[in-house]
């Protein structure tokens, strides 16, 4: 194919198509609705089903119902309605269903949302970030892999800005690789052959009056499933001048791009700042941080909320370097949107106060 210009929204859409998604379902809410309207158009020419749910509630069930069928299936809202869905979207962990959860978000104020949840017991996902439209069409993909081959629910975390800005996107599919067989998948192949499945968040094996059941030997095992699943995924991660870099800046999602620009700019004028960006926001990439923070005066955490990435930046550094949080919740009058202060001269300007604060900029540097 050829590259083509697409909104953020169109994009994603072609990247679940593309990566066989063949059921989708949703309730409009600003900016998820336009990746809702998109999945509209594209699902019946493949043979696939898009529902408009009368709630998020409902679409989070539609979903459940689809994928235990072993159709590849996905749902999603902003934060607001993803919070009803939090008890749905727990219970897809314990049953072991794989679906992608779309939050384009208005601001980056679900981060504990989307890595720490609302939802009940032991349970975790995986939380892909990305940073533009071109990022997102890849690892839209790259979720509904993750999600066959762990039976997990993978969240990818989206934004207003990606939503809606167009990009030159070449959306192929991508193979990432041989999955397990979905012999768990309710197709009704088994039905009343003595083989009947189950999939359900209170276990996978039939009872009778006459077999006891054993519902800690089932989240036991679950348990087990999670810690294989964290352990065999692997942290992604951007990262640019940490050899040595005295200040380093950790952001995520479209203002890791801006902090990106705003280091490369730095750089060039001689000081010594670096950056990291995570890509997994579950599983965090801890590592890299605590790494980088060995070799630092201090840490900087951009975010576009209040503060909540700084806590796992802290729980990585752990207090091998001072960690300061440069961002703050900055949306536009409707508060759909990104607000004004995500600019590259005022990202730049923190940025500058917190080098200011190590002692590190060279004499020259444009304030």
């Amino acid at each position: 194919m050829v590259a083509q210009l697409m909104e953020g929204s169109e994009a994603i859409a072609a990247a679940m198509t593309a990566a066989g998604c063949r059921f989708f379902s949703g309730y409009p809410m600003t900016p998820f609705t336009e990746v809702l309207e998109h999945m509209a158009k594209k699902l019946p020419p493949v043979g696939g089903v898009c529902m408009n749910a009368e709630s998020e509630l409902e679409a989070v069930g539609m979903a459940w119902g689809a994928a235990a069928t072993g159709t590849r299936s996905a749902t999603g809202s902003t934060g607001q309605g993803l919070s009803l869905m939090q008890e749905s979207i727990t219970e897809l962990s314990l049953a072991r269903l794989p679906v992608v959860v779309l939050n384009m978000a208005r601001s980056q104020a679900e981060y504990w949302q989307a890595t720490r949840g609302g939802g009940h017991g032991d349970w975790r996902r995986i939380v892909l970030a990305p940073m533009d439209v071109g990022e997102a069409t890849e690892l839209v993909q790259l979720a509904f892999h993750l999600a066959d081959r762990w039976r997990n629910p993978v969240i990818v975390y989206g934004d207003y800005y990606i939503a809606h800005t167009y990009q030159s996107v070449d959306v192929q599919p991508i193979d990432f690789g041989p999955l397990p067989e979905n012999e768990w998948a309710l197709t009704g192949a088994t039905g009343g052959s003595g083989r009947a499945r189950l999939v359900s968040p209170l276990g996978d094996t039939k009872q009778r009056d006459d077999v006891g059941y054993d519902l800690a030997d089932y989240y036991r095992r679950v348990h087990a499933h999670q810690v294989a699943m964290i352990e065999g995924t692997e942290a992604l991660v951007e990262t640019g001048h940490l050899d040595d870099a005295e200040v380093v800046v950790v952001a995520f999602g479209t203002p890791g791009k801006f902090v990106r620009f705003v280091v490369e700019e730095l750089r060039a004028e001689g000081v010594p700042v670096g950056y990291v960006r995570p890509i997994t926001l579950f599983p965090f990439p801890s590592t890299v941080v605590q790494a980088a923070a060995q070799r630092a005066r201090v840490v900087g955490v951009y975010e576009n909320s209040n503060g909540q990435l700084v806590d796992d930046v802290r729980l990585a550094v752990l207090g091998a370097a001072p960690v300061e949080f440069i961002g703050g919740l900055s949306l536009d009058g409707s508060a759909f949107g990104i607000g004004p202060e995500i600019t590259v001269p005022e990202i730049r300007a923190r940025v500058l106060r917190l080098c200011e604060s190590a002692g590190c900029v060279p004499e020259g540097v444009a304030r």
